[in-house]
């Protein structure tokens, strides 16, 4: 199955947030075609979780993952390390006091 542009991807996403009402930016711009994607979900409560992208070995379905959580600042320096790996890398920012994310909803698997 052919994949999303990893730019039509993040638009949707963002597209799909806002219609929830769920605020959200780009903190970095990656790579329109291949980036990797990592989302970051601030509560606003000074906690956040950061997720990325993987590879269930056993069905070979892509998920989400929890890539680290806790206090925000733990987080973004968390990111910032993966950035530093990673200069292609996309980061968005969801701003949810509930804990939404939406990375579940199968309308966004592309």
């Amino acid at each position: 199955m052919a994949r999303l542009a990893t730019g039509i991807w993040v638009s949707a996403y963002l597209h799909r947030l806002g219609a929830e009402g769920i605020f959200a930016h780009i903190m970095h711009r990656g790579d329109d075609t291949a980036g990797a994607v990592l989302v970051k979900l601030a509560t606003m409560d000074g906690q956040a979780s950061a997720f990325q992208r993987s590879f269930d070995l056993a069905t070979g379905d892509r998920t989400w993952v929890t890539l680290t959580s806790g206090a925000e600042p733990d987080v973004d320096a968390a990111i910032a390390r993966q950035r530093g790996f990673d200069p292609d890398l996309w980061v968005i920012e969801v701003e949810d006091p509930r804990g939404r994310h939406l990375l579940d909803d199968p309308t966004l698997s592309g």
